[in-house]
Formats: C-alpha cells, sequence, structure tokens
C-alpha cells in the first residue's frame, strides 16, 4: 500500500516472485486478481495453513526458510549463472527507471518534513541504532527513509497495527542492550497509548530515545479522510487535547526536547543522543504531510497515487 514505486512495479512486472513466510494479506497485494499477474509464485512457509491462502502459489514448500533458503542457494551454485546475467542487466535496468519515476523526493524547506528527521535519524547514526516504530504515519516513513542496514534492528507491529507498541518494544530492546542507542520513532498519537511507560524507562534508567513527529493528527486516519472522505475530518485531529510533550518528560524526571524548524533538527537530535538519560524530542512537523506513494484499498499496486 505504501511501498516505493519501484518496488511495486517490480511485484507486478516480473516473472518470478519468491515470497518468504509472507500471509499476502491486502496491503501487500492490492487488488488480488490483479497482483503480480506475470509471475510464477513460489511460496516458503513454516505454517502450511499461510500458503495458497490469499494469492495462487506455482510452488508451495514448507519448512524452516533458513533450512530451504540454503538448499536453493547449494542448487544455484550448480547453474551456469552467466546464462543469466543478460536477462538480470536488462530487469536491473527496468528498476532503474522506475526509480527515476518517483525518486522517493520532497522538498525540506518552511516547516520540518517528517522525511528529513529519518534521513538525518540514519545520517547521525549510520543506521548503528535499534529503532522502533509505532503505527500509521510514522511508521511507514521510518521504512521508506531509513535505509535499514543491519539485521534485527526495526521493531514495529507490522499489520497487526498496534499503537502504542514503539515505546514499551524500545524499553525492551534497551534493557537487552543497555549500550546501544535505542530510538522509538512516533507520532503524537500513538505516543499517548503507552506515555506512562515514562515512569518506567525513568525508574529503571533506561536512556530511550523518542522522537514524536508531532502532526497534531492521528495522521494516517486524516490522510485517509482527506482521500477518500471528501476532506470530511472527524475524530482526527489531536490540536488542543495533546500535552506539552517537553513538560510532560520532565515531569516524569526525563528530558524534553523540541525542533520546530528544519536547521534545529540535527542539532537537537545531536543533544538527545548524546544524553544518557530518557529523552523525549518534539518535532512539530508540516500537519497535512502525506505518506506516498499510496495504493487505495481494492486498486492494483500499479495503480498508485504518487503526489
Amino acid at each position: 500500500m505504501h511501498g516505493t514505486y519501484w518496488a511495486n512495479m517490480a511485484v507486478m512486472e516480473s516473472d518470478l516472485l519468491i515470497a518468504i513466510g509472507s500471509r499476502f494479506d491486502d496491503r501487500v497485494t492490492g487488488k488480488i486478481e490483479a497482483f503480480a499477474p506475470q509471475a510464477k509464485i513460489i511460496h516458503i512457509d513454516i505454517d502450511p495453513t499461510s500458503i495458497s491462502k490469499n494469492v495462487r502459489v506455482d510452488l508451495p514448500i514448507v519448512g524452516d526458510c533458513k533450512h530451504i533458503l540454503s538448499k536453493i542457494l547449494s542448487l544455484l551454485e550448480e547453474e551456469d549463472m552467466d546464462s543469466f546475467k543478460a536477462g538480470l542487466d536488462k530487469w536491473h535496468h527496468q528498476i532503474d527507471k522506475f526509480k527515476a519515476i518517483h525518486s522517493m523526493n520532497y522538498e525540506q524547506k518552511g516547516i520540518i518534513k517528517p522525511q528529513y528527521v529519518i534521513e538525518k535519524i540514519y545520517e547521525l547514526t549510520k543506521g548503528d541504532a535499534i529503532i522502533s516504530t509505532e503505527v500509521g504515519q510514522n511508521q511507514m516513513w521510518t521504512a521508506q527513509y531509513f535505509p535499514f542496514v543491519k539485521p534485527r534492528t526495526l521493531l514495529t507491529s507490522g499489520g497487526l497495527g498496534t499503537m502504542g507498541y514503539g515505546f514499551p518494544a524500545a524499553m525492551g530492546a534497551q534493557a537487552a542492550f543497555p549500550n546501544k542507542l535505542v530510538i522509538d520513532i512516533s507520532g503524537d498519537g500513538s505516543f499517548q497509548m503507552n506515555s506512562q511507560e515514562l515512569a518506567t524507562v525513568v525508574q529503571y534508567h533506561l536512556p530511550v530515545k523518542v522522537v514524536i513527529l508531532n502532526n497534531g493528527y492521528l495522521g494516517m486516519i486524516r490522510q485517509w479522510q482527506e482521500f477518500f472522505y471528501g476532506k470530511r475530518y472527524a475524530s482526527s485531529s489531536l490540536e488542543g487535547f495533546s500535552p506539552d510533550f517537553v513538560k510532560l518528560a520532565e515531569a516524569y524526571g526525563a528530558v524534553g526536547l523540541r525542533a520546530t524548524k528544519p536547521e534545529e533538527v540535527v542539532p537537537v537530535l545531536k543533544k538527545a543522543f548524546s544524553i544518557p538519560e530518557p529523552v523525549i524530542v518534539d518535532f512539530e512537523i508540516d500537519p497535512e504531510e502525506n505518506v506516498y506513494p499510496m495504493v487505495a484499498a481494492g486498486e492494483a499496486l500499479n495503480q498508485m497515487r504518487l503526489v
């Protein structure tokens, strides 16, 4: 639904799709009847009930993906891979063309863009951090703009859609890895689902950093209301109802910081990361920034809304 343009187009034009542990929910497939129409689908899953549940499968394989992938690699070693190179080069060139059509660029000027905050987090950490997310726009932007380079460094509730997951997940990660930088990227709505756990991180000296992308809305709900409900905004605005997050942090004995301008983003992040205590960083972002691309419910993956 919010995958990059080139990833969605690659799926739709592929001739072979290897799915490992995928449940093929509608957020992944879009319109099921139109999903990967040219592809032979190999579905690997340890749970046989998950195979062929939602999409047609040409080759079902039940088992532990670690062992199955090892066997696939050993079979590939017996093949003449040079014979595939020309086709792969052509395919990679096609993907580069997809990337040129929609490269995920955005314009940072005036009010803070959430994408900018996430990119700066990556630049400052070089990917050497454990990142958790809440649910909604913050989750999608993190997946799109933080290029994860190490395994097991993204903690997110995925399709479960659990608002409030990110903060306690970050707490657990920090307890397990006390010397690691752990960051919860949150929205102002999701954070309030479990903000009382500030007491826990202060009590146990867990130096979790919470980055709040504060747009004054339940952002994904507002986005759907804008696109599909004629901009009839109902129960999606948090303006006037949310606390002052800096004061909230301080009330619990944590550190609270705030950035309201783009030029404040990097200095505030650097300061937050240097403090060996729990820190809440409140970024006042563009309240009407949307997540793109977006595939509407019932549409095929190649029917993306790009602006």
